[in-house]
Formats: structure tokens, sequence, C-alpha cells
């Protein structure tokens, strides 16, 4: 991935961390994107200590005009745009349907669907002039599976599957790929405490994976790579599940 340019949203850390640094392990210039600046700058600091290059830009997915100028400055910056990540999301309040506001709803459908769905536009639109592309959206297997009191995540995901097959399909003649990554439980920030401070429900959710286990952000990280390098020519519209064996019950 030499000279070749990649845009990551929700770097700041865990998973979209790990995919930027993935990216930039390749020799690909990493934007990395997030509301987070610290982390955000942090995940840069990592990359060019280790010898790559990289630039953080400020941006909430949520805002069209800052999802324009995120692609823009990945451009005018770095110098293009090979690849795109598109990973940010939130997780929402677990409760049920009947409890869940009108607002929460609205919020975690804003960043997880419509902030995928303007990523794709602007990303879409320069890779068209830059004839081809790969981008790999962040789903989940709540993208391919129902789970109680978590409906907007649920709607959210499930959202991001079917865009991302729609986009696959429009785009594939002109060079364009686009893939879904599916993870599983993730051994993210948030994860790591309930090892600490809730160590049953931590086992609880690591037996769920027939592997025994939860995944490593690595792991997403390797995969939301390959389906973007040459190795996956082939591969589009393509639902990755990453989850230790979830989906395969």
């Amino acid at each position: 991935m030499n000279d070749k340019v990649a845009l990551v949203t929700g770097a700041s850390s865990g998973i979209g961390r790990a995919i930027a640094l993935a990216f930039a392990a390749k020799g690909a210039k990493v934007m990395v994107a997030d509301l987070n600046e610290e982390g955000g700058h942090e995940t840069v600091m990592m990359i060019k200590d280790a010898g790559g290059e990289a630039a953080f830009f400020k941006a909430d997915v949520s805002k069209e005009a800052d999802v324009k100028a995120m692609v823009d400055e990945t451009v005018k910056t770095l110098g293009g745009l090979d690849y795109a990540a598109n990973n940010a999301g939130i997780e929402g309040a677990p409760m049920g349907i009947h409890l869940t506001s009108l607002k929460d709803w609205q919020m975690t459908i804003d960043v997880n669907l419509t902030g995928v769905f303007l990523c794709l536009k602007h990303e879409i639109a320069f890779m068209l002039e830059n004839k081809g592309g790969a981008i790999v959206n962040t789903s989940s297997i709540a993208g391919l599976a129902g789970m109680a009191d978590l409906s907007p995540y649920i709607a959210s995901k499930h959202g991001v599957t079917g865009l991302t097959r729609a986009a696959a399909l429009e785009y594939a003649k002109q060079g364009i790929r686009v893939n879904s990554v599916h993870p599983g439980a993730i051994k993210t920030p948030m994860i790591a405490r309930l090892e600490d401070e809730m160590p049953e429900m931590f086992a609880g959710i690591s037996a769920m994976h027939p592997v025994g286990r939860i995944g490593e952000p690595k792991e997403i990280a390797d995969t939301v790579v390959w389906l973007c390098s040459d190795e996956a020519s082939f591969v589009t519209g393509h639902q990755m599940a990453v989850d230790g064996g979830f989906m395969a019950g």
C-alpha cells in the first residue's frame, strides 16, 4: 500500500486506531478522523513514531459539512484517497423500545447509519474521479442478528449492512469495492474494563463466542486492510463476520 492514502473514521481508540495503525504498517498514508482530538493526535503520533505518515482531522460524521471537509482535507493533505474505513459509531443506551426516547434513537441512527451514508457519498464522489477505490464499513454481528434492548443500535447496524450491499452494486463497474466487517465482542477499552470490574459478565461475553474468547482490535484491523487490498480484488458487497464463530450458531 505504499503511496496509497487511507481515511479512517473513529480512529482515536479501539478498533479505529488499530485500523489506522494497520494501514500505516502496510505503507499507506493515513488520515485519522474523530471527534476526540486528544486520542486522534495520539494515533497520529503512534503512526509517526513507527515511521509512517498521518494527519488528524476533527469531524462529526453525522454532519455533512464535516464529512465533505474531511474528505477534501484528506485529498489536499495526503494527496488522494484510495481506501476508506467508515468505522465511527456509538452504542446507545441499552433499554427496551418502549423506554427509548426519540432523541436517543435519532442520535444512534445519525452517527451509525447517516454517518456511513455521508462518508460513502463523499468518498465515492472522489473515487469516481480517481477511477477506483475500496471502502469497508464497520457494522457488527448486530447488523446480522437481532438482540434485545439495543433496538437503535441493531437497526443502525442492519442499515449499514444493507447500505453496503447497495453501494457495492451501484459502483462495482466503476472499480469501487464496498464491503462491511462485522465484529463480535472486541477488547476495546470498555470491554477491557469489564474484565477488571465485572469478571463474571466478561466471562459470559467470552463464552458466547465458540472460540472461547473475545477478539482483539488488530484482528478486525487486519481484516479491514485485507478487504481493501488487491488480494481481495474479487470481493465486494460482502459481510465479513469476524466474531469467533458467533454467527455460526
